[in-house]
């Protein structure tokens, strides 16, 4: 049961960590759009900023935080079970 939680909460992480990193590629673009005045999804990103990026990211750093806790409550329990 454990290795299974651990193992669904690992997978969404990857995933939410590929959305943080198309999102902060995608801003990279857009900013050089916008210098350049070539219209790549800027306004569309910022109205994204707050209901969609915000949330992923705290998802990934509150996930993570999880993830290394559950790992280490898991070692600490079988380490002195033995």
């Amino acid at each position: 049961m454990k290795d299974k939680l651990l193992n669904w909460l690992n997978t969404a992480l990857v995933a939410d960590f590929f959305l943080v990193l198309l999102s902060f590629f995608w801003l990279a673009i857009a900013v050089i759009g916008h210098t350049l005045h070539i219209p790549l999804g800027l306004d569309l990103w910022y109205k994204l900023w707050q209901p969609v990026f915000t949330p992923a990211i705290g998802i990934l750093m509150a996930g993570s935080i999880v993830s290394g806790l559950i790992s280490w409550i898991f070692k600490r329990l079988n380490s002195q079970q033995q």
